[in-house]
């Protein structure tokens, strides 16, 4: 539950934050919470498209290309985390700063409306998409159906009541350090992530293994212990 939820609440809030840029950026402007409303619409609805897409493509296989497919989810997965991350810290305020001009340039009429729709689509999209990758990458590492939805629900709530009180100026947090944070909290998820998917390739018996298990700490922290059940989520 708390990979699910971290995931989705890092990806909504970062669309969520793209959001409230352009709608920053377009105060005053007649139409554009229409044009922004109906570009998230149908960025939601490209994701969702995207998801269902992955659960056909799992559900077709069977045999040896089930362990395989799942280990090819979870290594996209585990590059798309880490790519992620590097990007956002090289090019978030870059980013930022784009989406202001777009949003000044429409102001004054050098692009039309469109452009508004364009860009809340993309982003919602892309980052929909990347929770249903992560999220799958989640279920393929053996957690349950109910803790995922539970938790994906729960970073859902928050991430959108976080970005909407950014948008309204209710909370200041150093955005730049909070997601650093949860960055070092993803790239644990992500080495988790790529453990399970050698499992895979060894159960495909595409990857040999060296031996059945590296450590084992179970006598100083359980598995059933909250400390241990955070530990055996993030690594």
């Amino acid at each position: 539950m708390l990979a699910s939820a971290l995931i989705v609440f890092r990806e909504v809030l970062e669309a969520a934050l793209v959001v409230a840029v352009i709608l920053s950026a377009t105060q005053g402007l007649g139409g554009r919470r229409s044009w922004i409303g109906w570009g998230v619409a149908v960025g939601i609805l490209g994701a969702v498209v995207v998801a269902a897409l992955m659960g056909r493509i799992s559900e077709s296989l069977s045999g040896a290309g089930q362990p395989v497919f799942e280990a090819a989810v979870l290594l996209s997965a585990v590059a798309m985390l880490g790519w992620h991350n590097v990007w956002m810290a090289r090019h978030g305020r870059r980013m930022a700063d784009e989406l202001k001009r777009l949003g000044r340039e429409v102001g004054v009429g050098r692009k039309s409306m469109a452009a508004l729709f364009t860009a809340a689509a993309v982003a919602v999209m892309r980052e929909g998409s990347e929770i249903a990758l992560f999220l799958y990458g989640v279920s393929a590492s053996g957690a349950g159906k109910a803790s995922i939805a539970v938790g994906g629900l729960l970073g859902l709530a928050a991430g959108a009541a976080a970005g909407f009180a950014l948008y309204r100026g209710l909370m200041k947090i150093p955005v730049r350090h909070f997601f650093r944070v949860t960055g070092w909290m993803l790239l644990l998820l992500a080495a988790g992530m790529a453990s399970q998917a050698a499992a895979f390739l060894n159960q495909a018996d595409l990857l040999p293994a060296l031996r059945d298990r590296v450590w084992d700490t179970s006598w100083l922290l359980g598995a059933d212990s909250l400390a241990g059940a955070v530990l055996k989520t993030l690594v």
